[in-house]
């Protein structure tokens, strides 16, 4: 799909100039017309999003990336009967890419828009960080780390002497380190519009070196603040722990066992660990095919992958969110009716119902980071497919 247009195009402009550019179609130079030039993906534009949000692990401006391997086998995901639903005037709104209904491990809806397609891979954000907190709980039960209890800084060096001596895994997993972050994604001096193109200290991991500077504003265990710099410390603690990259991990634990279709990639910041808190291409089909794994308990070719009791203590409220019905896990949003999710700014999505054996993968390009009308407008496009679940099941 465009993603190779993009990848191909982005390779012959180097070499074939302007004559190249003439041989494109319409649609093909806009896509490239659009391409961001600068690093720092909150303030692109609309257009440049579309374009972006499809090759991100190919723009020259950006970092390079690590290949999440898949395996020989691929997990089947046969058509069951459609739910009949309308999902027209929602994708428009949504401004949707791709949307994968599966229910009972059949995929009763598969729509597509802004010219992708079942092929093309979309960028993550924050569904990656579901897809991260997993990793430490792979590491747990292979025995690389101890115990949820440990203090971070025992796994990552470089941190120790900062506020993180004071914080646990748990803590880090569940966002309540009480150390002092800002992000907000519509101001520019945030720390998380910040803390990417921070310079890294010789011989440190550039989130951490950003890190290690924080200060505290409560005791840890005590207040809930969404921090995407830390799950990107998880990220550099598992790769410490396991001696392995996050990528080369992910894949030998779910990717290719369970039977992704595709290869992924995962975009690496300036110092050459994983961005964990962020940033994996992969086709929609595949986060649908995640979304089984985690619902399914957590197997992938026939091991246990994750320890007892794991999804149970990820995929439920672990901290107060300040919202009603609504609160975090183990980087997993969860409900108080059981369901759960991976979110991702600009719209990106997996939604697990286990009590429906329902899991509903989306990518799209919101207007705005998260600030928009969007968002609530999904949560109730997935209590409309949960109806029509409970409907066609006689409910």
């Amino acid at each position: 799909m465009l993603k190779k247009i993009v990848v191909g195009i982005l390779a012959l402009l180097l070499v074939a100039g302007g004559a190249f550019w003439l041989s494109l179609d319409k649609d093909e130079r806009n896509l490239l017309a659009h391409m961001p030039t600068d690093r720092n993906v909150l303030f692109w534009s609309t257009e440049q999003r579309d374009a972006a949000f499809r090759a991100l692990d190919a723009l020259p401006v950006l970092a390079k990336a690590r290949v999440i391997e898949a395996g020989d086998t691929v997990y089947p995901l046969p058509k069951g009967e459609p739910l009949g639903l309308d999902v027209k005037d929602y994708m428009a709104s949504q401004r949707t890419a791709a949307l994968v209904i599966v229910v009972d491990g059949k995929v009763v809806l598969e729509e597509y828009g802004l010219d992708f397609g079942p092929e093309g891979k979309w960028t993550s954000f924050s569904v990656a960080k579901s897809l991260t907190s997993t990793m430490v709980g792979a590491a747990v039960k292979d025995g690389h780390i101890k115990s949820l209890d440990d203090k971070v800084s025992t796994y990552i060096a470089g941190l120790k002497g900062s506020e993180y001596d004071n914080v646990t895994i748990r803590q880090l997993l569940t966002m309540t380190s009480g150390v002092r972050w800002n992000e907000d994604y519509e101001d520019p001096k945030s720390d998380v519009a910040l803390f990417n193109e921070h310079k890294a200290e010789d011989g440190l991991d550039v989130t951490v070196s950003y890190m290690r500077g924080l200060k505290r504003e409560a005791p840890a265990g005590e207040k809930w603040v969404y921090k995407t710099g830390e799950t990107n410390l998880i990220g550099v603690l598992v790769s410490e722990a396991t001696g392995k990259p996050l990528a080369e991990y992910l894949s030998e634990k779910v990717w290719a066992p369970f039977g992704m279709e595709q290869d992924a990639t995962w975009l690496l910041g300036s110092t050459g660990h994983e961005v964990a808190g962020c940033c994996i291409q992969a086709a929609t089909r595949d986060m649908a095919r995640f979304g089984l794994f985690i619902m399914g308990g957590g197997m992938a070719g026939g091991e246990q992958v994750l320890p007892d009791g794991w999804i149970a203590a990820a995929t439920t409220r672990q901290a107060d969110i300040g919202v009603p019905g609504k609160g975090y896990g183990y980087q997993w949003w969860t409900y108080d009716d059981g369901t759960y999710a991976a979110q991702g700014i600009f719209g990106q999505g997996i939604f697990i119902d286990p009590a429906r054996k329902l899991v509903i993968a989306s990518n799209s390009n919101w207007p705005r980071a998260s600030a928009g009308p969007e968002g609530e407008a999904r949560e109730a496009f997935y209590k409309r497919v949960q109806a029509a679940v409970d409907a066609r099941a006689g409910k």
